[in-house]
Formats: C-alpha cells, sequence, structure tokens
C-alpha cells in the first residue's frame, strides 16, 4: 500500500483545458443606442448589407448575416455576425445591442484513391489508375475579440440610426 501511494504521489496531474474567458468589460461586445430595438436592428442589418454580408435572418430584435472570403486558393474563411437588440429603458426608445462575429476556417484536403480488383482464382489485381478527391474542411472556429473591429461595426450602426432618424419639423 506504500508503494501505490508514492507512485501515485509521482504522477502528473491532468491539465484541463478551458476556455479563455476573463468576463471582464461589457464595452466590446455591446453598446447602447437612443432607439428602438427595432430601429436598432433595422439599421444592423443595413449596416451588414452595405459590407456585403448575406441576411440570414432579420427580425425586430436578430439580424444575423453572414459573408464568405477566400483568401489563397487553398483555404475559405466564412465570418457569421448576429445581432441582438434588446430595450433597455421601459418606454423602449433606449436599446442595448449585443454583436458577436463567428470565423471559421477552412482548407482544402486532399485524398488519394487507388482501385483494386478481385479476381476469383486470381487473387486481386491493383489497377495503374488513382484519382484525387478534394474538399474543404473545417479546421478552425473562434469568436472575433477584436475592440476596433467591433467599434467599427457599432460607428456604422450609429451612421444607420442618424441617417434614418425622423426630421422635426417645425408646425406653423
Amino acid at each position: 500500500m506504500g508503494v501505490l501511494g508514492i507512485l501515485s504521489a509521482c504522477t502528473t496531474p491532468t491539465k484541463r483545458s478551458l476556455p479563455q474567458e476573463a468576463f471582464g468589460s461589457t464595452s466590446t461586445y455591446s453598446r447602447m443606442f437612443d432607439a428602438s430595438p427595432a430601429e436598432t436592428c433595422e439599421a444592423a442589418r443595413r449596416a451588414l448589407l452595405s459590407q456585403g454580408y448575406v441576411i440570414n435572418m432579420s427580425k425586430d430584435d436578430l439580424v444575423l448575416g453572414q459573408k464568405n472570403f477566400q483568401p489563397d486558393a487553398e483555404s475559405h474563411l466564412q465570418m457569421e455576425i448576429r445581432v441582438v437588440c434588446a430595450p433597455e429603458s421601459k418606454d423602449g426608445k433606449i436599446t442595448i445591442g449585443f454583436v458577436t462575429a463567428l470565423q471559421d476556417r477552412y482548407a482544402l484536403k486532399k485524398t488519394n484513391n487507388s482501385a483494386s480488383l478481385g479476381v476469383g482464382a486470381l487473387g486481386s489485381v491493383s489497377l495503374p489508375f488513382s484519382s484525387g478527391d478534394d474538399s474543404l474542411v473545417k479546421v478552425a472556429s473562434e469568436t472575433i475579440n477584436s475592440e476596433p473591429f467591433y467599434d467599427r461595426f457599432f460607428t456604422l450602426v450609429h451612421r444607420y440610426l442618424t441617417v434614418d432618424a425622423p426630421i422635426d419639423e417645425e408646425q406653423p
């Protein structure tokens, strides 16, 4: 029993891989807007459209956009941006917009295929031709955490809110 205790003490503990989550500042992924949730999400939808995103879903409180990139012949990037618009005031005139961008990376993987033929008495015979298949394989997925990226997005959303703001006209 003493030997087992000594041996178990010599083993190294297994490290767990925890996500890199700090739960610190909330300013990276959210901003306040002087508009209703529907107006804020509409401005976000227009901001995404102005940058070439395809809108997969658009509701009064949610917008989901997607854009594809191909930096080189053997890789592909897909960016998905989700905007959630929630009322922050009781009268619904102030909204908090939550935005997250997810980037998936794909790489071209080549697989070679060869053929063999089984013949009754002779066994198997390998044929001299081969073929290759290329396919995109997801190799990484990450949430974008760049503050300048989100700052630029929120600035563009604010610009579309300002453009769409009603003009107060004085009544004579």
